[in-house]
């Protein structure tokens, strides 16, 4: 690992793009010295951007939720996967067109702002299915999903995550949802919306003009490789899903610029780092 004369990982950087659940929070309780290094980034005039590929709730809600755990954020610096999954939509169908959303009310409101009509089911004849994380979507939701997939419908993931950490343990994530109906019908996701694919990334270091971002995420399979696709440093935090036994585990070209044990490693003299 090189660092600046500083010796402090974040100056080599001009922009940090924290992922959320298992680097910041888990499900609503901040992680141990999150909410402090936050503040120290405000404080040192470091650019900060949030960018989750959790679906279940709007940019407004992410920066309410992270405000009254004491980490200021507004919903310019929030990008989620839900929001770009819409704007993705409205950009390839005219205004009005039908859409099936299966998952959370803050996906329907994304989809609906962006000027497409909302449908309930497959006789509705949706031109496309963006699927996204909710704690209540259920079977019913599913197959009309598989339906109207068959039918012709583009099918949109906001992302494939498989798990969500929390404080209990991971649990199951939007990927899970979408291996329901990948198996029901045999095939892939027509299209993937957010990590690992690198457009959460490259959107938050062109919104600041940032030329040397990293990358802050807790899953190699998500933050770390959606960095390495977007061609910018990565920091693996081992406060969510992956540990330093699955860096280890993993090709070298595949592993993170930095590792550490929480986002305070930032602003530590010195830092454990692999390649």
């Amino acid at each position: 690992m090189s660092v600046t004369s500083a010796g402090r990982l974040v100056d080599a950087y001009d922009l940090v793009i924290l992922d959320l659940d298992g680097v910041v929070f888990l499900i609503d309780r901040p992680i141990p010295g999150a909410v402090e290094t936050v503040g120290r980034l405000r404080a040192g005039g470091v650019p900060v951007m949030f960018a989750t590929n959790n679906a279940s709730r709007r940019a407004g809600e992410v920066a309410d939720l992270l405000s009254g755990m004491g980490v200021a954020a507004s919903a310019a610096e929030v990008l989620t996967s839900a929001g770009a999954a819409a704007a993705t939509l409205a950009g390839r169908f005219p205004a009005d067109s039908p859409v099936l959303v299966v998952g959370a009310e803050a996906l329907r409101d994304e989809v609906r702002e962006a000027g497409l009509r909302l449908v309930e089911g497959a006789d509705d004849k949706p031109v496309a299915v963006v699927q996204g994380y909710g704690p209540e979507v259920g079977w019913r939701q599913l197959a009309e999903a598989s339906l109207a997939i068959r039918a012709g419908a583009l099918w949109v993931a906001t992302n494939t995550d498989r798990t969500l950490p929390s404080p209990r343990g991971p649990l199951p994530g939007n990927g899970s949802l979408v291996s329901v109906i990948a198996t029901a019908l045999d095939r892939k996701p027509d299209l993937v919306i957010g990590k690992p694919e690198p457009g959460l990334f490259e959107t938050a270091a062109r919104l600041t003009g940032a030329q040397r971002p990293l990358v802050v995420g807790d899953r190699l399979d998500t933050d770390i490789a959606g960095a390495r696709r977007a061609g910018v440093d990565s920091l693996l935090v081992l406060t969510g899903v992956s540990s330093r036994a699955d860096v280890e585990q993993t090709a070298p070209e595949l592993r993170p610029t930095h590792i550490a044990d929480d986002l305070t490693a930032l602003f530590a003299v010195t830092s454990s780092a692999e390649r």
